[in-house]
């Protein structure tokens, strides 16, 4: 990877001799458009998850840095002009920031492919998304109308609402997608007149910084957009410090709920979304090579790390074998191997901890019951002392509600495959799971399939669709365990976290008098 094609100020090199010469980096603050040293001086390790090896020293954030970041967004708010920017200003920008970023996505999805360990044909393909959803944010700068009512009462008033920006907002979002992430938290963000606080995970927070960058470069006024390194000291900070006025997250359930709750005590808006256990529900009738060719795309895409992943294959009846060999048949087709292999399809696992509890799941559904019919262990880049975490796909079948590995969120590439005799029995199996992120059935039957988006109790719903992840002119996020907080993520919904409403009452006289009568007791 060579970051040549990357702001010089990004990438300095620290003394470790035994790392190449590409990768002694360090990743700093961006405050007030500048890059800036960590005031403890404290810095942790980012890791190539592919070999093990540290790639770059992260600066670490603490209450110092989150007081600067906040004063730089509170000035670019209050007394800087992107608040008071032209809506068509903002635009402009957000559309130079889209050619930007497609000139660049190359070099980004490289990026992000040695952070995360996707290989670089999928990153590469998030090209079209990311760019649809960055120009849809610029429309929806000029788009973010209030209402109007004239003649609202009997003394002839005039009442309408405005809807403005809330100031500055924090983002946090998670290592599984962060150039994703930070697009459809800043992307609206921005378009309303917020400035945003990003604080990226510690596993991948190179392309976040960079997406930064690039919209300094799109004009996007110094302040606007801060990107904060660290952990929970810096989370903490953020939902602590007083001017920040509102918090959207992405992550796991546990921490979901402490963001939302820390945050709301603190008087923030909050939007936290949490973990997932999506299900597909697959009746006898479905068309079943294409249920497996869908579960398997789902499943083990992006390894499994993904919130609306395909964690469980719901078959009912005979499906159940049907899908079960189906998908055995399919596995030794996927090719699992390092980022930089074009022709691979999966990778490793984030991080060697993370590869390590996946694991321990597959050995606790056998040791409950389950039939473990591939095994990822057995992959030959599997090693538990090795430097990579490599984990091949697994499938694990006769899997019941009761099994720790079912309750678990596993993120990771395992498909479990849990038997029921009617379409009754798999709605209770579903609407019993904490989570609510997102559900499919696949089936020929129309009145089923519409039957089950009405049944269903989860926030998206996909019909022959695996992963029904809304674009970006909807809404993403799920009910339940999945969703803290009562507003989605990007969408209508995200414009209306980062605005509020402000209702104007006015009445003008007729012309030729000054009297306003609005019917109250007379003085004299």
């Amino acid at each position: 990877m060579n970051p040549s094609s990357f702001a010089s100020a990004v990438f300095k090199p620290f003394d470790q001799p035994a790392l190449p010469a590409a990768y002694r980096t360090r990743t700093l603050h961006l405050i007030d458009g500048k890059h800036v040293e960590p005031s403890g001086g404290i810095w942790f390790d980012a890791v190539d998850p592919c070999t093990g090896a540290v790639i770059a020293r992260i600066a670490e954030g603490n209450a110092a840095d989150v007081d600067r970041a906040v004063a730089s967004a509170r000035r670019a708010f209050e007394d800087g002009p992107w608040s008071r920017f032209k809506p068509a200003e903002r635009q402009l920008a957000l559309l130079k920031l889209a050619d930007l970023m497609e000139a660049e996505f190359d070099d980004i999805a490289l990026v992000d492919t040695l952070e995360m360990g996707r290989p670089i044909t999928p990153s590469r393909n998030f090209r079209s998304m990311v760019l649809r959803a960055l120009r849809h944010y610029a429309g929806l700068a000029t788009a973010i109308h209030g209402q109007t009512m004239g003649n609202s009462s009997p003394v002839d008033l005039l009442s309408y609402t405005l809807r403005e920006p809330v100031g500055v907002v924090g983002a946090i979002i998670p290592w599984n997608g962060p150039l994703t992430a930070s697009i459809w938290k800043v992307g609206p963000a921005i378009a309303t007149g917020c400035t945003v606080i990003l604080k990226p995970a510690e596993e991948a927070p190179l392309t976040p910084l960079r997406f930064a960058e690039l919209c300094l470069e799109a004009g996007v006024p110094e302040g606007v957009f801060t990107v904060i390194q660290g952990d929970k000291v810096a989370v903490d900070a953020i939902l602590d410090h007083p001017d920040i006025k509102a918090v959207s997250f992405v992550g796991s359930t546990p921490i979901a709920k402490y963001i939302y709750e820390k945050g709301t005590a603190n008087g923030k808006r909050v939007q936290a979304l949490g973990g997932a256990k999506n299900h597909m529900l697959v009746l006898p009738d479905a068309d079943i090579d294409m249920a497996a060719d869908a579960a398997v795309s789902a499943a083990y895409g992006s390894a499994g790390e993904r919130c609306m992943a395909i964690s469980v294959v719901l078959a009912v009846g005979e499906a159940g074998d049907a899908m079960v060999e189906a998908v055995k048949a399919r596995l030794p087709k996927i090719k699992v191997g390092p980022g930089s292999d074009p022709a691979a399809e999966m990778g490793p696992l984030v991080t060697k901890q993370h590869r390590d509890a996946v694991a321990g799941h597959l050995a606790s559904g056998v040791a409950q019951g389950a039939d473990l019919v591939v095994d990822g262990r057995q992959h030959p880049l599997y090693d538990p002392d090795d430097g990579g975490f490599f984990l091949g796909v697994s499938l694990m079948d006769k899997v019941t509600p009761e099994m720790e590995s079912y309750r678990a969120e596993i993120f990771g590439p395992v498909l479990q495959v849990v038997r029921v005799d009617t379409y009754a029995d798999a709605m209770k199996v579903i609407d019993a799971n904490p989570y609510g992120n997102g559900t499919a059935i696949f089936t020929r039957d129309g009145g089923a399939a519409r039957q089950f988006q009405f049944d269903v109790e989860v926030g998206m719903v996909g019909i022959n669709v695996p992963i029904p992840v809304p674009v970006a002119y909807y809404s993403f996020g799920g009910w339940k365990a999945s969703l803290f907080g009562d507003t989605h993520m990007y969408g209508p919904e995200g414009i209306n976290f980062y605005t509020r409403a402000k209702v104007v009452t006015s009445r003008w006289p007729d012309p030729g008098t000054s009297s306003v009568d609005l019917g109250f007791p007379r003085t004299r």
